[in-house]
Parts: C-alpha cells; sequence; structure tokens
C-alpha cells in the first residue's frame, strides 16, 4: 500500500482579517479588500482552524514551487490589509529642477533634463502617490499595484543616450516600510 505524500503548509489568518475561499481566494480587513484566482490543478487552497491551508499531494518539483507562490501571494494580501505598502523615492537631479506632480491615475513630470513636454508615469490600481518635496511616497494594500507603479515612476525618468556618471537625474527608491 502506497502511502499518501502530502506538502503542506498553513498561513495563520490574524485578527480582524476574513478570509473566503469559494473560485477565488478574497481577503478583507478594515482598510479593503483583494481578491485573486488561483487556478493551479494540483495545489488545493482550503481554511481549516482560523489558518489558510495549501495542500499538494503527490507533489513535483513545479507543484512546490507553485504552493510557495500562492502561499506567499496570499501572505501578500493578508499583510497588505493589516499593514500596507510604502515605498519611499527620492527625486534627484543636477541639472535642471523637475517638478513632480501627483494626479489621479497618472503622475506628471515635468522639467526633466530641461524637455519641454512632460513624461508621465501610470498608477496602477489601487496605488496611492504623495509628492513632498524631494521626496515621493506610494502607497497602497496590494504589494503589486504598488511594486509597479514605483517601476513607472524609475522608467519614465530613465536616460537613454546620455552617460550615466554624468545625468544620474531621476527618481530613484530609497527603502520599503
Amino acid at each position: 500500500m502506497v502511502e499518501a505524500v502530502v506538502l503542506r503548509e498553513e498561513i495563520p489568518i490574524p485578527e480582524g482579517i476574513d478570509v473566503t475561499i469559494e473560485d477565488e481566494v478574497t481577503v478583507k480587513g478594515s482598510k479593503g479588500q483583494l481578491s485573486r484566482k488561483f487556478n493551479y490543478p494540483n495545489v488545493v487552497v482550503k481554511k481549516d482552524n482560523g489558518n489558510v491551508v495549501l495542500e499538494a499531494h503527490f507533489p513535483k518539483k513545479k507543484d512546490k514551487a507553485m504552493l510557495g507562490t500562492i502561499r506567499s501571494h496570499i501572505s501578500n494580501m493578508i499583510t497588505g490589509l493589516t499593514d500596507g505598502f510604502t515605498y519611499n523615492m527620492k527625486i534627484v537631479y543636477a541639472h535642471f529642477p523637475m517638478t513632480v506632480k501627483a494626479g489621479k491615475d497618472k503622475v506628471t513630470i515635468e522639467n526633466f533634463l530641461g524637455e519641454r513636454y512632460p513624461r508621465t508615469a501610470k498608477i496602477v490600481g489601487s496605488a496611492k502617490v504623495q509628492v513632498k518635496g524631494e521626496e515621493v511616497i506610494v502607497t497602497g494594500i496590494n504589494k503589486e499595484d504598488v511594486g509597479q507603479t514605483m517601476a513607472n515612476l524609475e522608467q519614465a525618468t530613465k536616460i537613454k543616450g546620455r552617460d550615466p556618471r554624468v545625468f544620474q537625474d531621476g527618481i530613484y527608491f530609497v527603502s520599503r516600510e
């Protein structure tokens, strides 16, 4: 008789967080709600004793990797609704003072390297951008939205065709909380 090999991981659900698992995993908290669909056939997501349980029966290498990925996504959803995600960025210029303005769905960067036309960076999903002097703060409950918004800001001020040792202007990631 063959004994069932089961890889099992548990994610504790903190106070004030409600997790429902149907077609998709929905996490609700005081800061909002996040939903995500995980459709990988060999990983089972269920709720048991106040924990989210992930199981893979007779796991192969890819199944173990997917189990870890799904665990990280669910943990990030829970962390986003308890603490939120905050990334700090810095506006750096040596040649031309640039102006950064945050709108509803995009950030406008004016006078970057003396260019006439403004550059824009898209704000993704529910992320929020605040500009305070030389500092740009990107916050939100969805880690992927906050990270992509930060990456869009860095990419919008990427310098091409000039010596990067001389032209170090841009908006750069400094720290995260």
